[in-house]
């Protein structure tokens, strides 16, 4: 195929790659030590059993080897004594846009994040670096009941709630990268649905990253009561540097007795960023967890969300999608827990190799043999964009005991040259044409994400197209 054609693809390729001079209030140097989290622990006001959480937290890191069984050569890179693991300031979000500093008014007036709130958010919440600079929940979806505020406001003003499910659904000892979380976290959303309450709107946060050899680690904990839905979305962008940025979130979701929640990705990393994340649900009687992932941009991601179905009837459900160009590597996946009768779970994940770039799904499916009439369905779609394109699949399901049925099903394809051809001889640029078959191919699932990120997400699939012919 030909490099000489153009895509008729006008898209800004900076939205994203810019950043601000800051001059931070409180900074924790770089490295990391118990004075590191001492010093994270004083800014930030935390109570003695966090304080002491933490402590106990870095422990395990040091203690756990780095992952082996992953992509161990690309974690290599990471140096954690050349990070900066706090940087912010101020530890209170502004509840209004006038009142936020410029530098970061301007960087989320870039992104879109005021004018999207108006249009259709029921609530939003914007990270800059360690700490939330905006944090705001429409008057009447409050009145309903609805908390929806920063990790470190929910441990100061709602401890009944916080603390009870605070590091419950992923122990602080899952792996290396959760236990560093747990040592370092600051940031992230914390949300409570009283019993009944249907959230109309979405919620939505934005995590940026702006300074160089940055770490964030924001943690998110999710609490839908009985019979309660809400949908949470979130959006993450940063700068490209030189120097390698790590990404390492936790999440955590609480779906009580016929509740639901939905938790939609959209990340559009710079290529310097390692995402490496742990995001786990657990779902009661009759709830449903499901989320909804889009991974592109990033050096490496590793991120696996996964669903602990704890109660009869519960579902749980992973749909993803994962974009890896050239020099990337999309390491995603799902894991799912059966852990009464009667649950049903449904993993579907498409991934695109651009280049010489590398997606591989790994997922765990487990149903132990004393369960009873539990399903699952696992499907697993790659596409091939170029020759050095790479693919690799990895399930892991067990499924014991009479009565519980699963099915899985995976296929790889490469994009014709035919069909291009076809298509350019319809005036289509190759450009174009490569990216109309990409958005064929993840179609069925992009009608699954809101319409404003289903609209980008299309957006974003055009833009890494444009390098992808030849």
């Amino acid at each position: 195929m030909s490099t000489d054609t153009k895509p008729d693809i006008a898209i800004d390729r900076s939205v994203g790659d810019f950043s601000y001079d800051v001059n931070y209030e409180y900074d924790a140097g770089t490295g990391l030590s118990d004075k590191t989290i001492d010093y994270i622990a004083d800014v930030k006001n935390d109570p003695e059993w966090i304080r002491e959480f933490r402590h106990e937290a870095y422990r395990k890191f040091l203690e756990k080897p780095m992952p082996t069984n992953w992509a161990s050569k690309d974690l290599d890179n990471i140096i954690f004594n050349n990070i900066r693991y706090y940087l912010s300031q101020g530890t209170q979000p502004k509840r209004s846009w006038d009142d936020v500093p410029d530098e970061m008014k301007q960087t989320f007036e870039r992104l879109g994040i005021p004018e999207q709130e108006r249009k259709f958010l029921a609530g939003v919440e914007a990270q800059f670096d360690s700490e939330a600079a905006y944090s705001n929940i429409k008057a009447a979806v409050g009145e309903q009941g609805v908390i929806f505020v920063g990790s470190t406001e929910g441990l100061h003003k709602h401890p009944e709630i916080f603390r009870k499910w605070f590091g419950k659904v992923i122990p602080t000892g899952d792996n290396k990268f959760s236990a560093l979380n747990s040592a370092v976290f600051s940031g992230g959303s914390f949300i409570y649905v009283p019993p009944g309450v249907k959230v109309k709107h979405p919620l939505q946060a934005y995590f940026r990253i702006n300074a160089e050899s940055f770490g964030q680690f924001e943690r998110t904990l999710i609490i839908a009561d009985e019979g309660s839905e809400v949908m949470y979305m979130e959006g993450c962008t940063a700068p490209k540097f030189e120097t390698s940025t790590l990404h390492s979130a936790v999440v955590e979701l609480v779906a009580m007795k016929g509740a639901k929640i939905q938790y939609v990705t959209v990340q559009n990393w710079s290529p310097n960023v390692f995402n490496l994340v742990t995001k786990r649900g657990l779902a009661h009687e009759e709830a449903e967890i499901k989320w909804i992932d889009c991974n592109i941009g990033s050096r490496l991601t590793m991120k696996y969300p996964g669903v602990v179905m704890k109660g009869r009837k519960a579902r749980g459900e992973v749909i993803s999608i994962a974009l890896a160009s050239d020099g990337q590597h999309q390491d995603t996946g799902a894991k799912m827990i059966h852990a009464a009768d009667e649950t049903t779970s449904n993993i579907v994940s498409k991934s695109i190799s651009v280049g010489t770039g590398r997606a591989t799904y790994r997922g765990l499916v487990h149903v132990p043999k004393h369960l009873k009439g539990c399903k699952n369905n696992t499907e697993c779609d790659a596409l091939l964009i170029n020759s050095h394109s790479r693919t690799d699949t990895y399930p892991s399901i067990t499924v014991r005991g009479q009565g519980n049925s699963c099915q899985h099903e995976a296929s790889v394809s490469q994009i014709s040259e035919e069909q291009i051809f076809y298509m350019q001889q319809r005036g289509i640029s190759e450009g174009a044409a490569m990216s109309l078959a990409v958005n064929g191919f993840v179609n069925d699932l992009v009608q699954q994400f809101p319409m404003e990120y289903s609209v980008e997400l299309k957006r974003l699939i055009d833009l890494e197209m444009e390098g992808s012919v030849g």
